[in-house]
């Protein structure tokens, strides 16, 4: 997706415009993946989530994230790292009422319309770079990044930043897609999926868990856990074909013409699809840690 014509010297940086432009144009379609604008997906369990209702998913995966912080009855800070429009914020908000929640984006639209679904609620969303905020050091006890590091890199900083604003004993749990060996390893299939996912969803790249867990360790955080939960997450990556047809026969019965942002978000749906299945190249996991 290239919409801007200024030339960048620092991919990085390119990366982070296309990304901005692309969550400022392409966030309210999210309204037909999940009603309650979950710009994740999903986590499934036999007999208590509804494989056919997709929200009913997207929010037991914030119920998963959520739990893994051990929030108490004490007042608590959470922050959500690259919180998209508030979905899990509001989660957290409606299962403790001892929560303060902020989120951090750097989409203008995000903070316009998730800052809107979050009135009269104890939480505020910020435009800021997760990479470096603004927050003082130890300020949070909780912290969370579901799908937002991917956009990064999952560059070292975001791990060095959650560690900087957590409190000691803060928690983070990041939620996310990563590559279980090196990119030079790929077969073809699979690099190419990769190659597309992350030119169209706009990731600066992803990262194996094996080093993401390195550089938690790095940082300082302790108690790492990495949960494989990449079964559990299935069933809800499988709704996107589905999903995808019934965006655009919505927009071609509305008359209504599909921006260029909407059609890279569907195609990156779709190679989103076809990476999850290449099981021996990509998982998706839970990783949680203890400052």
């Amino acid at each position: 997706m290239k919409t801007q014509s200024v030339p960048y010297t620092n991919y990085a940086e390119q990366n982070r415009v296309e990304m901005i432009d692309f969550y400022n144009e392409a966030s309210e379609d999210y309204k037909f993946w999940s009603n309650d604008y979950n710009m994740h997906f999903g986590y499934f369990i036999p007999f208590k989530t509804n494989p056919f209702k997709r929200d009913s998913m997207l929010n037991q995966m914030n119920t998963q994230v959520v739990e893994r912080l051990k929030i108490g009855t004490a007042k608590n800070r959470l922050v959500d790292l690259g919180c998209g429009m508030g979905g899990t914020m509001r989660y957290a908000l409606s299962e403790h009422k001892n929560l303060i929640a902020y989120g951090v984006t750097l989409s203008d639209f995000q903070v316009k319309q998730g800052n809107a679904l979050l009135r009269g609620k104890n939480g505020i969303i910020l435009k800021e770079n997760y990479n470096s905020t603004s927050f003082r050091a130890n300020s949070f006890d909780s912290a969370v990044a579901i799908e937002s590091f991917c956009h990064s890199g999952h560059n070292k900083d975001s791990i060095i930043e959650a560690y900087r604003i957590l409190k000691p004993g803060g928690r983070l749990v990041i939620a996310d897609a990563f590559l279980k060996k090196n990119t030079s390893e790929l077969c073809r299939g699979a690099k190419h999926s990769y190659n597309r996912l992350c030119d169209h969803w706009s990731l600066e790249k992803l990262e194996t868990f094996t080093e993401i867990e390195q550089q938690l360790k790095t940082a300082g955080f302790k108690n790492i856990a990495i949960e494989d939960i990449s079964y559990r997450v299935a069933p809800s990556v499988l709704h996107v074909p589905f999903a995808i047809t019934g965006f655009i026969l919505k927009k071609l019965f509305s008359f209504k013409t599909l921006k260029r942002e909407s059609f890279h978000n569907l195609k990156g749906s779709f190679y989103a699809l076809l990476t999850g299945l290449h099981m021996k190249s990509f998982g998706y996991y839970i990783i949680s840690a203890t400052k």
